[in-house]
């Protein structure tokens, strides 16, 4: 099988790298993070790594950055101007985890967005989404756009606990086609949790 997909969130902070080692482990993926701005010395390649399978291939960065901010900025303070046509999907055999930068409209330069890297590689998305004061509005818009750009989404990932009015609005507006992963709360981050979840999709995911 030669699946590819494209991690994205409804915002920064919101779990796409746990998420990503998490389905990394569940479909026996390779991963790669085309972008790391900053902590190049604990970078989200390195966590999905260090989380799981030894056995799993990690795909170098395109673009390893020092400055921790977004890719845009990250890159003119080093004198770089990112261009989608610098990016290309990494060549596999297996499922391929691409995982991007923060939400959908992080800028790679001073025209183009995460979103259009997207329609670049013309892969499906996954769609993270945590629950916060906001994250509704936030998971509209981004299901919103994504329907207007015609990028499939195959799967929503529900990150951590919702409060039930909450999920019950998002269920209402994910496509119809588009299938659901819930993740549990992960607080300890080790290979122990992530197959705990791994577990979870499994008996869970129909």
């Amino acid at each position: 099988m030669n699946t590819k997909y494209f991690i994205t969130g409804i915002g920064t902070g919101i779990g796409k790298t746990v998420s990503s080692a998490i389905l990394r482990q569940y479909f026996q993926a390779d991963y790669w993070k085309p972008v790391q701005s900053g902590d190049l010395d604990q970078s989200d390649s390195m966590l999905v790594k260090q989380l799981t399978s030894d056995e799993l291939r990690i795909h170098p960065e395109r673009f390893r950055l020092q400055y921790p901010a977004s890719p845009h900025q990250s890159a003119a303070m080093e004198g770089i101007e990112i261009k989608i046509s610098d990016f290309q999907l990494p060549v596999t055999e297996s499922i391929l985890l691409v995982e991007g930068a923060g939400g959908l409209f992080v800028p790679l330069n001073h025209r183009e967005f995460i979103i259009d890297l997207i329609e670049h590689f013309n892969i499906p998305v996954i769609l993270v989404v945590r629950d916060y004061l906001g994250c509704i509005n936030h998971t509209l818009l981004s299901l919103e756009v994504l329907k207007l750009r015609n990028i499939e989404v195959a799967y929503v990932i529900f990150n951590g606990n919702f409060v039930p009015e909450t999920r019950e609005v998002l269920l209402k507006h994910i496509p119809e086609n588009s299938r659901i992963i819930e993740l549990p709360e992960v607080k300890d981050f080790t290979r122990v949790s992530i197959q705990e979840a791994v577990e979870s999709i499994q008996r869970n995911l129909k």
